[in-house]
């Protein structure tokens, strides 16, 4: 658990989607009308720029993070995880009334890997006339994670027009990201990431290429990290290990890299959160890693 009395001076904006997810521990997902017992569950707040956020301020900063939480009883559930771990909200709709999307995340025992049914941020969009004017006050990075789209591409640009580095999540192609890419310090794909007419990841590498992003990576899970140096794909080996829970991975590894990227280059930094992500899978959910002390 953080150490309260640690002083912060870095501060990260991270900007994106708050779920609120029930995640279980099971042999394996249900299959067409069966029941399944789980052995072990946990209740978090979740979505790629919340967990950032959290390992960000884990690993000893200051994060806020700039979604969409609102007033429905249980989000009292997201409010009091993210009191627990630092993280400040910055609410882009703190009157709604609407719940939460929630997710709902079955682990597989053997295999760590995850079945997942979540609703995500599309239904729910707010434009850029609720962000605050002092958002970026004191702001070192922003990390961006495509969920809210149009408060990222406004953020985003105001960022680069302030010299404060912007990250790209990269999880999936989202409408509209294009906009958000052109002002991108950094963007870190999953393999998944597929921009229009890219099939492959060299076609995914050209086409960010074209953009002009100075660091471009693409992580593929248990196999090593791609990543663009001087117009080359080149790898980055990554820690090998026994899987408990796979969850999460790549939104740590995102926080992680954050935090990291302010102290060290762009390889060096995707080293290091590749080993913190690596240790985010050895335990079960998006939390119980950090009880173990950090690296």
């Amino acid at each position: 658990m953080i150490n309260r009395s640690e002083v912060k001076s870095v501060r990260g904006l991270f900007v994106g989607l708050v779920t609120l997810d029930f995640v279980y521990l099971a042999p394996s997902p249900p299959t067409n009308n069966q029941k399944i017992v789980a052995s072990d569950y946990v209740v978090a707040a979740g979505g790629p720029a919340t967990n950032a956020a959290v390992t960000f301020s884990y690993l000893g900063n200051q994060a806020t993070l700039l979604g969409i939480v609102g007033s429905h009883p249980i989000t009292q559930l997201v409010r009091a995880d993210l009191a627990t771990y630092g993280v400040a909200i910055a609410d882009l709709a703190p009157s709604q009334t609407e719940p939460p999307p929630v997710s709902s995340i079955i682990v597989s025992q053997e295999t760590g890997e995850r079945a997942v049914v979540s609703i995500n941020a599309v239904k729910n969009q707010v434009t850029p006339e609720f962000i605050s004017n002092n958002i970026l006050q004191g702001v070192d990075i922003v990390l961006i994670d495509g969920h809210q789209m149009l408060v990222g591409e406004a953020i985003a640009q105001l960022a680069k027009a302030n010299n404060i580095p912007v990250v790209v999540d990269g999880g999936s192609w989202k409408p509209g990201f294009e906009k958000v890419l052109s002002f991108a310090d950094y963007i870190i794909c999953s393999a998944n990431f597929r921009p229009p007419n890219c099939h492959n990841m060299e076609e995914v590498f050209a086409y960010l290429s074209q953009i002009e992003i100075p660091h471009i990576a693409i992580t593929q899970g248990e196999q090593p990290i791609q990543f663009l140096d001087d117009g080359k794909i080149k790898s980055l080996e990554i820690p090998q290990i026994k899987p408990v829970d796979t969850l999460g991975a790549g939104d740590i590894f995102h926080g992680a890299f954050c935090h990291y990227i302010l102290q060290h280059n762009f390889i060096e930094a995707l080293g290091a959160a590749a080993k913190i992500a690596a240790r985010s899978c050895q335990s079960f959910g998006s939390r119980q890693w950090m009880q173990t002390g950090r690296n």
